[in-house]
């Protein structure tokens, strides 16, 4: 079939575009960017998805059958501003699903994030998809997920006729990931907040990109959480990695962030403490059961697997 890509040429976007294309889809990678290593058979059109007419016009180009959005600010960049974020996250968001309703795409797969849940400290141990979506204010990424995902409800009542496959991703580990998170693990010594174990689930991004490429064809749709068996506290994983935790009151670290967000020592709020005590773990048993895959890596196995490719890590 043919299959139109938001973000073809980012992290996942182009493995995506290249999984797709080597199982004989006719694909068109949608970005901004040209694409690094191009791939054989699948056309690039420069695409701004902030833009509506941009992307209407390549989406009545393309005809696809399948979009698959993954376009967003994953990692802001130093001179990014909370403006820009919505414009890509949010509204380019409603440009693609106007465009698709326009132009009689069936179907449309939806990357969320498990940061579309919120940061709450109500939710339950495991957070399943019956889970109302509260994303943090506070938080840009986590916000704008569950404005796309407030979207994407209306359209499930207005038009039945997109069908839609949401994937809420946990924690995406890979041979070659380097973010945030990743960078938290990278760092001597690992923080914790006292008295919160918030454990992290990990997806292997081969995984990811094998369960958008089912998502694609597949005849499941719905909304789906998307993390390996079991998870990892704080504590588990500063032992795999061979260092020492941190532990430090919230009152404390959270008067800490302050202060230096003021006088600008650190990018982080002190905001960032409802991250490190009340992060979503994912229940990924309606992927199992209802999508039809298992990922081939545990949380656990995820973790070794990057922990091992990244020997820095371990200090």
């Amino acid at each position: 079939m043919k299959v139109l890509v938001t973000g073809g040429n980012g992290f996942l976007g182009r493995s995506v575009v290249h999984g797709l294309a080597s199982a004989g889809h006719e694909v068109v990678s949608a970005d901004l960017q040209e694409p690094t290593r191009p791939v054989d058979g699948v056309e690039h059109v420069h695409v701004d998805v902030t833009d509506r007419a941009v992307v209407s016009s390549a989406i009545a180009a393309a005809r696809p059958e399948v979009v698959v959005h993954l376009a967003a600010v994953v990692t802001p960049g130093r001179n990014s501003s909370r403006e820009r974020e919505h414009a890509v996250d949010v509204t380019g968001s409603r440009h693609v699903f106007d465009a698709c309703l326009e132009h009689g795409v069936r179907r449309v797969v939806v990357s969320s994030s498990g940061a579309a849940y919120g940061y709450h400290p109500d939710n339950p141990s495991w957070i399943s998809e019956d889970q109302p979506v509260r994303g943090n204010p506070e938080f840009a990424y986590s916000h704008h997920k569950g404005l796309v995902e407030a979207m994407l409800a209306e359209l499930r009542e207005t038009h039945p006729e997109l069908e839609q496959v949401v994937l809420r991703s946990g924690t995406i580990l890979g041979a070659d990931v380097d973010n945030q998170i990743t960078a938290l693990f990278q760092r001597p010594r690992l923080l914790k907040i006292k008295g919160a174990e918030s454990p992290f689930v990990f997806i292997w991004d081969t995984d990811v990109v094998a369960i958008i490429q089912r998502a694609v064809t597949g005849p499941a749709t719905g909304t789906f959480n998307v993390a390996g068996d079991g998870a990892l506290t704080v504590d588990e994983i500063a032992t795999r990695l061979g260092k020492p935790v941190l532990t430090i009151p919230e009152p404390l670290l959270r008067a800490a962030l302050a202060i230096g967000k003021r006088l600008g020592l650190t990018a982080y709020g002190p905001e960032q403490t409802r991250f490190l005590q009340h992060r979503p773990v994912l229940d990924n048993r309606r992927l199992k059961e209802v999508f039809g895959y298992t990922p081939t890596h545990t949380s656990a196995e995820a973790f070794h697997a990057w922990a091992t490719r990244n020997a820095g890590a371990s200090g």
